[in-house]
């Protein structure tokens, strides 16, 4: 049996990672936290990841800023797939987030079935 697919949760609120952490967990895979931007490049580097949901405000490193930082680094993480997600929902934020790096953007508050849809994919799952 295959090893579970690691997801990085990056998000300040601590009730969504723990639905996240909930849903995607039910779902096989083994979840880890950050609370911004800046923890998440401590924390990767010591993780095998193989998806991140990274939320766009945060305080002292937003998702966007986090995206552009881990793209542009020369270690083999740059390419993580990132599954964006925000209350945010204007094109302009879908915009953003696109150029910051993000495979989606999902708008919040997220289906518990649209979660696991996604991450799957991203992780190269059956959904």
């Amino acid at each position: 049996m295959a090893a579970p697919k690691t997801v990085l949760v990056i998000d300040d609120a601590s009730l969504v990672r723990l639905y996240y952490r909930s849903t995607l967990e039910a779902a096989g895979f083994r979840v880890e936290e950050a609370l911004n931007g800046l923890e998440a490049l401590e924390k990767l580097p010591l993780l095998k990841a193989d998806l991140l949901i990274v939320d766009v405000n945060m305080p002292q490193m937003d998702g966007f800023s986090f995206l552009k930082t881990l793209r542009r680094s020369e270690r083999s993480i740059a390419a993580l797939p990132a599954l964006v997600t925000s209350t945010e929902s204007q094109a302009a934020d879908f915009a953003a987030g696109r150029a910051a790096g993000a495979n989606y953007y999902l708008v919040k508050p997220v289906a518990p079935e649209t979660l696991v849809c996604f991450a799957s994919m991203l992780c190269g799952l059956p959904p």
